[in-house]
């Protein structure tokens, strides 16, 4: 399946929650990851995440879709790849 992830994290656990998704997705922009995942990664992932955010003010959202060939994605201006930045 392919899957979007943005998230709204609080600043003191947002790098334990981009370190988690960059094992699983490719990083596109500030706050959102993309790419193929099994189901059972996608669950493992989810698990992980759930280990450190916190639920009551923290919020993780995924986009799934079955099929890549149903989501076209156009950009205007820019395409971004974080995956190259080290942090």
């Amino acid at each position: 399946m392919f899957v979007i992830v943005t998230y709204d994290i609080n600043e003191k656990r947002v790098n334990k929650v981009r370190k988690i998704l960059k094992k699983y997705f490719t990083w596109v922009q500030n706050s959102v990851f993309e790419g193929e995942i099994t189901l059972g990664k996608l669950e493992k992932c989810k698990r992980e995440l759930l280990s450190v955010i916190e639920k009551d003010e923290d919020s993780v959202y995924f986009y799934e879709m079955e099929y890549k060939l149903v989501c076209n994605k156009k950009v205007l201006g820019q395409e971004k790849n974080y995956d190259s930045i080290i942090i």
